[in-house]
């Protein structure tokens, strides 16, 4: 099946700019914590695609605008919609968002403050580097919700064993010690995030724009990871805790329980 947007009436999430120096930035925004509806997926999708697709393009830096990077999926949408219509397209538009960035036939730098959790992960771990604010914190809070996915991306973040360990406990992790792993390329205070990746993308953007069209095409050719089978293989148990009837309490109880005023993961 293809993926395909959900109708919505709410505003775009992701305002979009390219610069004279061919610098594009997208910026997510949608309060209060940047949990993206099914449309809002979709958006970011076609938002990341339609900058790899302009030739004046040739970097791009994603940010959001708030409290924090993103949270994730927009659970009260889930919880408001019967059957699985929500579910299904929560899991294609992060497939179709978490793809595009990876895809991009240009360099994607991610710009991270506050909470990156679910979803989030699934961005940054796609990226093809990561600025963070001082304040930046990294977790896949999934299974306190009934769900799974995103440990594919993850895992490009902190070792293994660490990795099964946020998983299993749904603990978050410092800008700081992804530093220190070397997945995070400079930790930065949150005041000066913005122009630190837009500086990052601008000598990317002054480079040999060929040279780094092939260089992109190079390294996601040398991956040892196949990300977009593998997130796929974590969704498939998402699908079987909901049809197991897991699912539903847990995400109504962590909606109850998460960021204030959040009702998302």
């Amino acid at each position: 099946m293809a993926n395909e947007p959900v109708p919505s009436s709410e505003p775009n999430p992701v305002r979009r700019t390219v610069r004279a120096d061919g610098v594009a930035e997208l910026v997510v925004d949608h309060p209060p914590v940047n949990a993206l509806p099914v449309a809002g997926w979709f958006a970011l999708a076609e938002a990341v695609t339609a900058m790899g697709a302009d030739p004046t393009v040739r970097s791009v830096v994603l940010r959001a605008a708030g409290r924090g990077f993103n949270a994730g999926v927009d659970i009260k949408e889930m919880q408001r919609t019967a059957g699985f219509s929500a579910l299904v397209g929560a899991n294609r538009g992060c497939y179709a968002a978490f793809k595009a960035v990876y895809e991009c036939p240009v360099p994607v730098i991610a710009a991270v403050h506050g909470f990156c959790l679910g979803g989030g992960i699934g961005l940054v771990g796609n990226a093809d580097v990561i600025l963070a604010a001082e304040d930046a914190t990294f977790g896949l809070p999934e299974v306190d919700r009934g769900a799974l996915g995103a440990a594919t991306h993850l895992a490009r973040l902190v070792p293994q064993h660490r990795m099964r360990a946020m998983v299993y406990t749904a603990a978050t992790a410092t800008a700081a010690e992804l530093h220190g792993y070397g997945s995070i390329h400079a930790v930065v205070p949150v005041d000066q995030l913005r122009a630190s990746a837009l500086e990052l993308a601008a000598r990317i953007a002054g480079k040999d724009p060929t040279v780094i069209l092939a260089a992109k095409e190079s390294l996601n050719g040398i991956d040892p990871w196949d990300v977009n089978r593998s997130y796929r293989f974590e969704q498939g148990f998402t699908f079987e805790l909901n049809l197991a009837g897991v699912a539903e309490d847990l995400r109504s109880e962590f909606g109850r329980s998460s960021l204030p005023g959040e009702g998302a993961g």
